[in-house]
Parts: C-alpha cells; structure tokens; sequence
C-alpha cells in the first residue's frame, strides 16, 4: 500500500516538472521570436508596415445640396370644364413640339364652324354678284364695298370659331417625355387639373445655394461635379450656367444654376443632387487614411523614429484636413520625408519597439480626383 503511494507521488511530480518545462520552452520561444534583439543590440518589437508622407495634390470645393430640375417642364392642364373624348398619348411617350395630346368635347364649336362656313358661302356669292354689276353699271360702287366688307366678316367669324375648336385640342408645348397619367376618354377634367407632366430632360437644371462670399470665384462657365444618392459614386459632370441677380437677405446666400447633359433620362426632376464646385488646387503633405487615428477631436499617427532600444513609433498629434481617395490632408504634425506607421494602429503602444516590414507611399494615384475640402453650409 505504501509503495502505491510512493509510486503515485512520484508519477504527478514527474507530470508537473514536463509541464513547467513545456511552459518555460513556449515563453523562450516567444522571447526568440518576438522579444529579440534586432542590429545594434535593439529590440526587434512589433512587425509593421510603413507609409511615407509625401506631397499630394488637393482641390478646394464647394459642396452644397441642390435639386434637380427639367430644363423645361409644365403640367399639361385644360383652360376650361370638358369631357375628353379621345386620349392620343401613352405614359412615358418621348413627344415632339406641338403633338396632339388630348381631344375635349367640341360639338358646339363644330356647329359654329358649319354656321360660319355657310355665311362666308352666302357673303362670298352676294359680293361676286354686285362686282359683276358694278363692272356693267347696274350697282354702285358703294354697295359693292358694303358686300366686300360682310364676306371679310364672315371669313373672320370662321376663323374665330376654328380657332375655338382648335382649343378643344390640347397639344404638347415643346419636345419632352410625358409622365403617368390617369385620364382616359370620357373623363370630365376642369381648369387646372393635371392632365400629363412634359419634362425636357435631355440636359437637367441644379439650383442649389452658394453663400455670397464666393461669389468673386463664382461665374457661367466654372465646371461642377454632382452625385447623387440613387447612382452611388458615380460622377456626373456639367458647368454652371447662370448666377441669380440677387442675394438672399436671411441666407446671405444666392442661387446658382447648374446644367448637366443627361443622356438617357437617368437623373429624374426632383432628385437630390450633390455638388461640387471646384475652387483651386494645392499640394499638401499626406498620409494614407489607414495610418491616422482619430480620438474626440483630435487626430495622431505613429511616426517611425530611432529610439534608445532601437526603432520605436512615436505618437504624433497632427491636423487632419481633406480626406479624398483613402488619403488624408495633413495640416501640421507631420513633414515631407516622415515615416509612419501604416497599418495595425490599434496594437502600437507609444514608443514601444517596432519592426518595419511593408511600405505604403503616399503617391497620388493615376486618374484620382481631387479632395473634397469642404462643405459650404
């Protein structure tokens, strides 16, 4: 019995010391791995990649919100109480100047027609009658004149009513696309009721407002981009075409006109549009997006200096400016030349030791676009 014992013993003793070893093998090779002394007698720390900060070039712009419009549009309405008695346009339809749209009740303007028609017949016969006898002396010149006069009266009677027939026919303005509509023959419509929308959308409107302090850089001409929210990131360009005379006296702002060519209709009247107004270039130090941490309000990076254990990554609190095509503008903090800490902000500690491993320039792209500096409120 004893000897069981002293058998048991001996076999969990045996077990801890394989396990104090195999803890003491695991911490050395950490040790070896991480925690070595890299050239110079300095501590190898934690692997990074490094970013250059390098000249970039930037735009200022104007950012502003408008809405877009047609550059022409009109509700397609009838000018008096009617029943319709015959729809000639399908929703959607691309139309031309002057298409025939709708067709109103016109029973009493045809019955007008017929009566002028028959009183010019009549004023035409009399007059041809006394010009014959006033050629053969038998009628006076003066009734003659008095019979030339009644046909001239006639012809404009059935003018008048033709015209007033031709208002029973309601037509399309100028070239656009027709909206829904929810007429059909035999529908009473009265004075102002929508019939259809006409929109001119082959080039599109932007109103949007520009505070008045811009208005030295501002004029017909200057290029804009726009997106909008339905099309993502894609970018649609156009320039601006008027200026408003006058300025608004509580938004201190004025309204300025934008046209964007719209070729298949894609940018519908009524949309949100964002747009930028380009000011000027300049060229500024910057660093990829992924090397800067915000905190509150400010904004650091890890910048890649030698330390007295060898390389270390300071922490640097910089003035963080435009962000455009994942590079950030960089105010103050940082100098042309600086090395910073790419990537993996969140495992840097202050000063501690790091290791320098991948590299990220902060070259301008072929094709970027230029940053987004700020937004005109």
């Amino acid at each position: 019995m004893i000897k069981r014992h002293f058998f048991l013993i001996a076999a969990a003793a045996v077990l801890g010391l394989m396990i104090v070893a195999l803890v003491l093998r695991m911490a050395f090779a950490d040790d070896e791995k991480g925690g070595g002394r890299g050239p110079g007698g300095g501590a190898r720390g934690q692997a990074v990649s490094q970013a250059v900060a390098a000249p970039r070039e930037f735009s200022d712009q104007i950012r502003v919100l408008g809405v877009a419009r047609g550059r022409r549009s009109v509700n397609i309405t009838s000018s008096t109480s009617e029943l319709i008695t015959r729809v000639m346009f399908t929703d959607g339809q691309r139309v031309a100047a002057g298409t025939p749209l709708v067709q109103l009740q016109a029973r009493e303007e045809d019955a007008a027609i017929a009566e002028a028609r028959a009183q010019v017949a009549r004023a035409q016969t009399m007059y041809e009658r006394y010009k014959t006898l006033n050629e053969r002396g038998f009628a006076s010149a003066a009734m003659l004149e008095q019979y030339e006069t009644e046909l001239e009266s006639a012809r404009a009677s059935l003018e008048a009513s033709q015209a007033r027939a031709g208002d029973r026919t309601i037509r399309a303005p100028f070239a656009g696309v027709l909206g829904l509509s929810t007429v059909t023959a035999g529908t009473l419509v009265n004075p102002g009721a929508v019939i259809a929308t006409l929109d001119d959308i082959d080039v599109v409107r932007v109103d949007f407002p520009i505070p008045e302090r811009y208005l030295s850089v501002l004029r017909p001409g200057v290029p804009i981009t726009a997106t909008i929210d339905a099309y993502g990131d894609e970018v649609f360009t156009g320039q601006i075409a008027l200026i408003d005379t006058r300025v608004n006296e509580s938004s201190r702002s004025v309204t300025a006109r934008a046209e964007i060519a719209n070729p298949g209709g894609r940018i519908r009247p009524g949309m949100a549009v964002r747009v930028a107004v380009q000011q000027g270039q300049r060229s500024t130090v910057a660093v990829p997006e992924a090397a800067i941490q915000y905190e509150g309000q400010g904004a650091f990076v890890y910048r890649i200096a030698n330390g007295e254990r060898g390389t270390v990554a300071q922490r640097v609190e910089v003035e963080a400016g435009a962000v455009e095509g994942g590079y950030v503008e960089i105010l103050s903090g940082l100098n042309n030349g600086d090395r910073v800490v790419g990537s993996g902000l969140n495992r840097i500690q202050p000063n501690a030791p790091v290791t320098v491993g991948g590299q990220q320039a902060a070259r301008q792209p072929a094709g970027q676009q230029p940053a987004q500096r700020g937004a005109a409120q």
